[in-house]
């Protein structure tokens, strides 16, 4: 189908209803729980087909080849609710006030592969569920099986029953443009699949909070709680995005103020594949180093015009930054020709990238501009505490998920704690966050490890626990 010339396109194709993406708390709220699916409504247009002998031009066409393609997730968890909330002490004392509850929440998703089966959706949606089903816009109902999922970047990967199914066709988003029509499909609060269309508002958009690695496309559609993983695709009905999430000060039910966000699809394609190659785990590059904002102090010691870049304050041994020759107080000001500002723009782009990726590097040193080149090597998913030191055996350390990141928190994750290890006997709980300790500095999993290359003779580890910080003493 032709891309259509006029704006009245897009007038018509708002006649088609409202679409949702995902809102996030606070300002950018994770979706409220659904009503129970109705069944499908199309939203029809109610115009004349023709104006004077002209036909009018529509998005029904390539709607008719999208909307199949598109389905209902539907998803089931087992929770246990107490009226005392999440008070450990007093919910031991009185377990018989503990009750099971079935907590039901939906979602949209996109069939990219007819022959497969496969499903894309956000992580958010499955997060924690028991029992997925996808519901088609022939009104089918299928079970779905968890290929894998990436929580840093919200793709999620399930397999449906290959039984006459439809797929989108992924496009290139990277030739996506600020002005380009797009059209989203979805399941706003579960009232069936609708459709509505906007224009991009922004590429390559970053630093959300709470929302992980980021490089999203903005548009101007409405996004209602609901549309989570349905489909942004472009007027000839190619994916360009995976719906994820809406920004509103307001919270989630408040409306739309035409502030959406999507997942580009060259992102979403890479993470389909590692899924599926990697038995849905994602492996990530790292250049390996450690690296800090620029602040005018900083600027100045350094030779900078501008407190731009991220600082390089340690490259650690055998990592990719060492092998490209990155020194510390090396201020890196663009990767792949994307700006670098800060500490946390270089985290996200090292975030989206795969091992072995080969990436360039614009490097100011002692005043002057250098190009360097980085083959990226495989990012660490996690840390025995035995590694580190034997005070901390038992404990199994791992980065603190982007979202988290992004939302202020600095430092390590405890993935796990064995039962009566030594660990568990100082004080250490699963999902508490190590943010310092008196082993030295550190910002992630191999600052770290970095950090006990000279075990210190009293470990002090400061955790946060349910937003409170505190001291444990590692005996």
């Amino acid at each position: 189908m032709r891309p259509l010339p006029t704006l009245l396109t897009l007038a018509l194709a708002a006649a088609f209803g409202g679409f949702a993406a995902t809102a996030l708390r606070d300002a950018v709220q994770m979706p409220a729980q659904a009503e129970p699916s109705a069944a499908t409504v199309p939203m029809a247009a109610t115009l004349p087909a023709s104006v004077g002998g002209q036909m009018l031009p529509s998005l029904a066409p390539m709607l008719a080849r999208v909307t199949p393609a598109v389905v209902s997730v539907h998803t089931q968890q087992r929770v246990r609710v107490s009226p005392f909330g999440n008070d450990p002490r007093l919910r031991r004392m009185f377990p018989e006030l503990t009750q099971e509850r079935i907590n039901q929440s939906m979602g949209s998703g996109v069939i990219v592969d007819a022959q497969r089966g496969y499903v894309l959706t956000n992580h958010h949606v499955i997060e924690g569920a028991e029992q997925v089903s996808v519901t088609l816009s022939d009104g089918r109902t299928l079970k779905a099986e968890f290929v894998g999922s990436d929580a840093d970047t919200d793709i999620a990967l399930m397999k449906i029953p290959a039984n006459k199914l439809s797929a989108l066709a992924l496009a290139d988003s990277d030739a996506l443009r600020v002005g380009d029509f797009v059209v989203a499909v979805g399941n706003p609060f579960g009232i069936g699949q609708t459709v509505t269309s906007g224009i991009v508002s922004a590429v390559g958009r970053m630093g959300l909070r709470g929302l992980g690695y980021q490089n999203f496309i903005q548009t101007d559609a409405s996004i209602n709680p609901g549309n989570s993983g349905g489909a942004l695709v472009n007027l000839n009905g190619e994916l360009v995005g995976i719906n994820t999430a809406s920004f509103n000060p307001q919270g989630s039910m408040a409306g739309n103020i035409g502030l959406g966000f999507a997942i580009p699809t060259s992102i979403a394609r890479n993470i389909k594949d590692q899924l599926i190659a990697n038995n849905g785990v994602v492996r990530r590059g790292t250049l390996g180093l450690q690296a800090q904002d620029i602040d005018v102090r900083l600027a100045q010691g350094l030779g900078l015009a501008d407190t731009r870049g991220a600082a390089v304050t340690r490259v650690f041994a055998g990592s990719a930054a060492a092998s490209a020759g990155l020194q510390a107080g090396d201020v890196i000001v663009a990767a792949d020709g994307q700006r670098i500002d800060n500490h946390d723009a270089l985290r996200n782009f090292e975030g989206l990238q795969t091992i072995g990726s080969r990436v360039s590097l614009e490097v100011i040193r002692d005043g002057k501009p250098l190009k360097l080149s980085a083959m990226l090597r495989e990012q660490p998913r996690s840390l025995p505490g035995t590694d580190l030191d034997p005070r901390l055996a038992g404990a199994v350390f791992s980065e603190i998920p982007e979202r988290l990141r992004q939302s202020g928190y600095a430092g390590v994750l405890v993935d796990s704690v064995a039962r009566g290890s030594r660990a568990a006997q100082n004080g250490l709980q699963t999902g508490d966050v190590v943010a310092a300790a008196t082993s030295g500095e550190f910002a992630d999993l191999p600052g770290f490890r970095a950090s006990f290359t000279r075990p210190p003779a009293q470990l002090v580890v400061r955790i946060v626990r349910d937003n409170r910080p505190g001291d444990l003493a590692m005996r």
